[in-house]
């Protein structure tokens, strides 16, 4: 099995009054934009990771088999404590683990099958998206990286592992530079 941690625990600092996971992006809350892509994409299960505002956002998820829940009482200490949360639900006879934030609309389900294929063949250890020399989310890893992922702490997210385990990483050419687009001020909705 492959399955995705998607990233639901933060407090939208940027974004004053208001969680952006909830807010309206084109109709639906932003939060099910990536959750759309990972339904559709050929992952197994999605553990979706909360936190922050948690009885809000998980009102907002649209329902479906593939959904693991979990909460993060830690939420304030960052992302790595998310992945931390989420990596609990992923078994040592996985093939690996892709993980995925969730205020990024333009994620593609071909794109996170790319990551899911890549996994699959064994070959390397990252399996990151790349456009032209930029390298983005959602960001997958092979099932033996679970262990350096117990060291990471605060902000630190999967791009910290494809830094130091570079010669280790499937750089997976995509089209667009849109897909990496997140949205952390009130203006992205508005694209």
């Amino acid at each position: 099995m492959i399955k995705a941690i998607l990233l639901a625990a933060g407090q939208s600092k940027r974004i004053k009054s208001e969680n952006k996971l909830t807010k309206l992006y084109k109709k639906k809350p932003l939060l099910n934009h990536s959750l759309k892509a990972l339904h559709k994409s050929k992952v197994n299960k999605v553990i979706i990771v909360l936190g922050h505002q948690q009885n809000e956002v998980k009102n907002i998820i649209k329902k479906n088999k593939k959904n693991i829940l979990s909460f993060n009482k830690n939420f304030r200490k960052g992302m790595a404590s998310s992945i931390k949360v989420g990596l609990k639900k992923i078994s040592k006879n996985d093939k690996g683990f892709i993980v995925v934030q969730s205020d990024m609309p333009f994620i593609k389900s071909s794109d996170i099958n790319k990551i899911y294929n890549s996994i699959k063949s064994k070959k390397f250890l990252v399996h990151v998206l790349k456009f032209k020399n930029k390298v983005g989310n959602p960001i997958g890893f092979d099932i033996s990286i679970v262990k350096k992922f117990k060291r990471i702490k605060g902000d630190f997210g999967a791009k910290f592992m494809v830094k130091r385990l570079k010669k280790e990483t499937n750089f997976i050419k995509i089209n667009s530079l849109k897909s990496f687009k997140d949205f952390d001020k009130t203006s992205d909705f508005r694209t």
